[in-house]
């Protein structure tokens, strides 16, 4: 009888096993919007379903919060309610016997400070803060609100022209966003909840693939409005906003020092990831969208913001981060010591460098690290190693950067920080050396190295890449009188410049170094609101419509991976190293989409994703 109730209780063990699993999917596809009161509750409620019920903590301080947090969020609770809510959460954390009751009641502190706005609405107005609702989680993810499930069905349609103009509605950079963008759309993807998350990117990679994006046309600019409007840079956020404004009606002159436009896109991801000629597909497409004039060569600094100003109704300084950031270590002036934008900007006009024999040592562990990496890989350098003070998996690179830039023959060394640069007498660098760390306590969300007791370690470099960050150029507009706060330039929550009633800041040089779609974002927001400030409220029409939604497919599927070519093969050279999605795989993917904008809040609105 004992031996028969251990092989049943294992039994159930390997099927509560499959329950979790599926549970933790569910967690991970958590729609954006959820009122933070019943996210807490459905917290509680699974951490007393773990508890013993051994110690009196867990087994009436669990209940009982639960209890008053159900009270709190059907709107019957007072201020007494959540102070008591407090005290037995704290009482809960101090006194608990193990991890699960401590840790219940810290959550529910946590999200007692975290979200106190929402619980003085639920008690103070009987009603959830204004803004909290589920939404289209792809669509509220994507920096620039693109309609996800619209230009999906366009593919599974086979309309992909429209999938291309849909996209544009709201991102002109299809192309560049298909081949580079972190998606982070996919994060809470209700197919989650079924199998994996859709690959979106993949999709989108197929649409531009089918139909180039300067094939596509589009949309008629709106009447001219009389208005001139100037953009300063010519990266993704200045060329976006030109786009927008340009199809309003408004007449745009960009201004660029560099003789190629792109910014970032062209100057700082290499070309196996983002070949020149797709991202001009993008940019032609761009440039033909309204009266456009681009400048190139034209470094504005402070007296030709001051002429800008006088002269257009309108100025959108978009300038980026586009500086090198340094490390402030013995040695880093040796001859061979470069920084990463300095060696990506070079690829950007072409000038591929030639490192052959050499070790190479990128210090950092961003996307821009990696893409340092994997180049001096295709330069012909003898070595290349990654030195990093955190561990692997808190690189804040891409998991797949990583993984490719490790199949690519490229060392990670972590936990190891910089401590000086090694010279020879000629003043040439010839190693990196590092201080061995070891991992601490978790601060600002991630656990922080702190030096070990061990010896140095030294890394033979012939050369060293610094890849720790980007600063932007900032001193021409702060002498023009643009508030500062030491590092990037100031802008209220409408990307106005304080002090400036029509300049406006957005992207890299607003916020600091992040991604090509949170850039394209900030210009997209940057034409709505100059558009208003010149007395406009302009609605454009993407010439394409969204299909109705086919009922769900929640058969559950494998996640059709985007395959790139053999490591040993691409790392010889610069040529884009994915490899394209077949009609097939984009099929599949697109039949794996549930349509949330119809099934999901759609329903729950009765409008659709159409009508917010």
């Amino acid at each position: 009888m004992g031996r028969l109730t251990v092989e049943v209780a294992a039994r159930a063990d390997a099927r509560t096993g499959e329950f979790v699993e599926a549970f933790a999917r569910r967690v991970e596809a958590m729609p954006p919007g959820q009122c933070p009161v019943g996210l807490m509750l459905g917290q509680l409620q699974a951490s007393a379903a773990q508890t013993c019920g051994k110690c009196t903590p867990c087994a009436q301080g669990m209940p009982k919060i639960e209890a008053l947090l159900g009270d709190v969020a059907a709107f019957r609770a007072t201020a007494a309610t959540v102070d008591e809510i407090r005290d037995a959460a704290t009482l809960l954390r101090d006194t608990a016997d193990c991890a699960v009751g401590w840790q219940a009641g810290a959550m529910v502190l946590a999200g007692l400070d975290a979200f106190a706005e929402e619980f003085a609405s639920h008690v103070d107005a009987g009603t959830c803060a204004p803004g909290t609702r589920q939404t289209v989680p792809c669509v509220t993810r994507c920096p620039a609100h693109v309609n996800v499930p619209a230009y999906i069905a366009l593919a599974e349609e086979g309309r992909i022209a429209e999938a291309v103009k849909m996209i544009r509605k709201d991102n002109p950079f299809p192309t560049a966003c298909a081949l580079v963008c972190e998606h982070p759309c996919e994060e809470r993807c209700r197919r989650t909840m079924v199998d994996a998350p859709v690959n979106i990117r993949g999709i989108k990679k197929y649409i531009v693939d089918t139909v180039a994006a300067d094939t596509v046309e589009t949309p008629a600019p709106l009447p001219a409005t009389g208005k001139r409007v100037a953009v300063v840079g010519a990266g993704p956020s200045g060329l976006t906003c030109a786009y927008f404004l340009g199809l309003m009606g408004h007449s745009v002159t960009v201004f660029e020092r560099r003789s190629r436009l792109g910014g970032m896109m062209r100057y700082g991801i290499p070309a196996y990831r983002l070949p020149r000629e797709r991202l001009d597909e993008d940019i032609r497409a761009v440039l033909g969208a309204g009266d456009i004039e681009v400048r190139t060569g034209c470094d504005v600094q402070t007296d030709e913001m001051r002429t800008l100003v006088d002269e257009f109704d309108a100025v959108y300084v978009a300038v980026g981060a586009q500086g090198g950031k340094t490390l402030s270590i013995e040695g880093a002036d040796a001859a061979g010591v470069m920084s990463a934008v300095d060696v990506l900007e070079a690829i950007g006009d072409e000038q591929y460098p030639d490192f052959t024999g050499k070790n190479v040592v990128v210090i950092g562990g961003g996307n821009v690290a990696m893409d340092c990496a994997r180049t001096a890989v295709r330069a012909g350098a003898a070595s290349v190693t990654v030195a990093y003070r955190r561990r692997l998996e808190d690189m804040t690179a891409l998991p797949s950067e990583v993984e490719a830039a490790m199949m690519e023959g490229v060392e990670m060394r972590c936990l190891q920080a910089p401590a000086r640069i090694e010279a020879n007498a000629e003043g040439n660098a010839t190693a990196l050396i590092c201080q061995p760390q070891r991992i601490g306590a978790v601060r600002g969300g991630r656990p922080a190295p702190v030096p070990a007791d061990k010896p140095e370690v030294r890394l033979a470099a012939d050369l060293v890449i610094i890849a720790v960050g980007q600063a932007i150029e900032c001193a021409p507009f702060e002498e023009f009188g643009m508030q500062h706060d030491r590092t990037y330039l100031c802008a209220d929550a409408c990307l106005q410049a304080p002090g400036f009633d029509a300049v406006f800041v957005g992207g890299d040089c607003q916020w600091g170094p992040k991604t090509v779609i949170m850039a394209i974002a900030a210009g997209k927001t940057a034409a709505a609101n100059i558009d208003e400030m010149l007395g406009f409220r302009h609605q454009l029409d993407c010439g394409a419509t969204v299909p109705s939604a086919h009922p769900n497919d929640r058969t559950a599927y494998g996640r059709v991976q985007v395959a790139e070519r053999p490591a040993r093969e691409r790392k010889c050279d610069f040529k884009y190293v994915e490899e394209p999605v077949s009609a097939e795989e984009a099929a599949q993917e697109c039949g794996r989409c549930l349509r949330c904008d119809v099934y999901g809040i759609g329903a729950l609105t009765g409008r659709g994703l159409e009508a917010w």
